[in-house]
């Protein structure tokens, strides 16, 4: 017979409540580090072709006429802004490092481009679909944290990811995206 000070089961729940759930698994942190591995290199590559024109990008000079032809002012400092916000952005979602805010550089660029792109059709090829999906996913991350394979572990603030650290990220990605439509014709 089995006493109770040896059962190993969880305390139970409070009455209508649910069952808590462990914060962090093996299996959700492999998927977080998936998930910002690939969304955070895609954004670091998009960044490279805005900043040195590879991977068949326009470089400085064709993003800035880009941004010229789509009503932002200084096109050229305007495709450095956002080739410098994808490629760090990226790379910070990609190592887990300061990720609500790399999060909110990608929900700020992302903003831009989905307005730019405009609202005509959701699916390819003149849909917007790409664009919702990576801003979704920025956002994801940086309201759920990093997981523990990321560099944000060692870093005291953000080691306990907080809900509001998160929040306040996204909101504000979303304010400078909202400034820089703006500024916009």
């Amino acid at each position: 017979m089995t006493s109770p000070s040896t059962t190993t089961a969880p305390p139970a729940a409070p009455a209508g409540s649910a069952a808590p759930l462990a914060l962090s698994t093996p299996a959700h942190d492999a998927g977080l580090l998936l998930l910002r591995l690939v969304l955070g290199l895609t954004m670091a590559a998009h960044g490279t072709q805005k900043l040195f024109g590879w991977f068949g990008g326009g470089g400085i000079s064709g993003t800035g006429q880009f941004f010229t032809a789509s009503g932002y002012p200084a096109g050229d400092a305007m495709a450095v802004l956002a080739g410098l916000t994808e490629t760090l952005g990226g790379l910070g979602l990609a190592a887990g490092l300061l990720t609500p805010l790399a999060g909110a550089a990608v929900v700020g660029t992302m903003v831009n481009a989905i307005a730019v792109h405009g609202a005509g059709a959701f699916f390819a090829p003149q849909g917007v679909e790409y664009e919702v999906l990576l801003t979704a996913g920025a956002a994801a991350l940086a309201l759920t944290g990093p997981g523990r394979y990321a560099v944000d572990r060692f870093l005291p603030v953000l080691r306990g990811h907080r809900l509001a650290h998160g929040a306040l990220a996204v909101a504000l990605g979303a304010v400078i995206a909202g400034a820089l439509l703006l500024v916009r014709n």
